[in-house]
């Protein structure tokens, strides 16, 4: 007991990134919640502009990855994050306050740049704080900020809605970011070396292990001065970003029109679908922990994206095909929420086996950035396909999609699993460097 490695860490750093990304996920998908709530009706929006309202957000989005990245690697994630947070509680409350169609829509966007660096900074900055094999298992902690904010995001909002209106939603809601700011500024430090708050042994663990990883990793490639340039020359990072575009399309293509498809199924009022929005998110929880143990256990990264993404699909088409039996085809739709999010802790641990840390910061920002265009398509299709052919043929569109996903990880290389002689071989750097 007296050799045990302290776990501050755990606390101190994945506690206060997950509520700041449980913020962010609240204020890019209320709209789901806001436009079948009367935003609509009030702005005269379509169901194709509230496809292009819902994604738009992506296009933004787009535009601080790769900075993001590089700041996280080489400045001050901390500091990326705390701007950040200052001007998601500005747009959103100004979101408000608009009155056309086209306000929102200039809104969405600019919440989108404000938010694009949050993803590869955190993610960046979980590598800094913990060794390789506890990277799977942090991550499904902070991935867990989606079925987080889904489950606050459905029954809040829901409740906002029905006791005022639409507009109370964006105001309430952006406030939530000026609270978080305090926790971010008084919890998070950038690395081991700069926490005042972390005990020595702690410290000096993480320092010669992470230190020994980083060793053993540069073996395998050069340390990089252009690592931009390397990101689009590397083939399998850029199967990334293509397998993270159709992911992407069918995650937000689900999650931001779930509130609407709950409610043509059941017909429910905006309080009762948001209690409905409720189970799948709880099942999200238990998908990216379950995926995350087994995919750190075995090492087989490519193998739990694949089933979780082909899983996700299935459940897709069952809720169509169940449609004329409600309570089945809402099971389905749970099952959808088990397998939403749990392909993304092995997949981002992916970029880290085929890159020096160098590289693989920027490719966080390029694989996030490009691959979440798809967060614009899946809205889109979804409304371009509601309008055209109706709300079971874009379900269907959705599930193709996670199929493509799920496929390209059989292109992958090998060496995106660790496997046991690896680990085994890891496990000696760490033992030598600490002696």
């Amino acid at each position: 007991m007296n050799n045990k490695i302290p776990g501050t860490r755990w606390l101190r750093i994945v506690v206060p990134i997950l509520t700041a990304c449980i913020i962010s996920f609240m204020d890019r998908v209320n709209i789901s919640f806001a436009l079948p709530g009367g935003m609509e009706s009030d702005l005269g929006i379509t169901s194709q502009m509230a496809g292009v309202a819902s994604g738009i957000f992506f296009i933004g989005y787009l535009f601080l990855q790769i900075p993001g990245g590089y700041i996280a690697v080489n400045g001050s994630g901390k500091r990326f994050i705390f701007w950040s947070l200052l001007a998601w509680a500005v747009i959103s409350i100004a979101t408000g306050f608009v009155t056309h169609e086209y306000q929102m829509l200039a809104l969405r966007f600019l919440l989108g740049i404000s938010e694009g660096g949050m993803l590869p900074v955190v993610l960046t900055m979980i590598t800094n704080w913990f060794p390789e094999k506890e990277t799977g298992r942090a991550n499904a902690f902070v991935m867990m900020f989606a079925p987080l904010g889904g489950m606050l995001t459905a029954p809040v909002s829901g409740a906002i809605i029905s006791a005022l209106d639409w507009r109370w939603l964006f105001f309430i809601e952006g406030m939530l970011s000026a609270v978080v700011l305090l926790i971010w500024c008084y919890f998070i430090s950038d690395r081991p070396e700069d926490a005042r708050w972390l005990p020595e042994k702690e410290r000096d663990y993480l320092i010669k292990t992470l230190s020994a990883e980083r060793d053993a990793r540069s073996l395998l490639a050069p340390v990089s001065k252009a690592p931009l340039r390397d990101v689009f020359r590397n083939p399998s990072l850029m199967k990334l970003v293509i397998l993270n575009f159709f992911y992407q399309t069918g995650d937000y293509g689900y999650t931001l029109w779930l509130p609407t498809i709950l409610k043509n199924l059941t017909g429910a009022s905006m309080a009762g679908v948001g209690v409905l929005a409720i189970l799948p998110f709880v099942a999200t929880l238990a998908g990216i922990y379950l995926v995350s143990f087994f995919s750190d256990r075995s090492g087989k990264r490519r193998l739990w994206v694949r089933y979780s993404l082909y899983c996700f699909a299935a459940a897709l088409i069952a809720s169509v095909v169940l449609r004329d039996y409600v309570v089945a085809a809402y099971i389905s739709l749970v099952i959808c929420g088990f397998f939403l999010k749990a392909a993304t802790s092995p997949f981002w641990s992916i970029p880290g086996r085929i890159a020096t840390p160098e590289v693989a910061g920027t490719a966080r920002g390029v694989i996030n950035g490009l691959g979440n265009l798809g967060g614009f398509c899946g809205p889109y299709l979804v409304g371009v396909m509601i309008y055209l052919y109706g709300q079971n043929i874009a379900i269907y569109a959705l599930a193709g999609s996670l199929i493509i996903a799920g496929s390209i990880t059989f292109l992958l290389p090998g060496h995106c699993d660790l496997d046991n002689h690896e680990d085994t071989a890891l496990s000696g750097n760490k033992k030598t460097s600490q002696a």
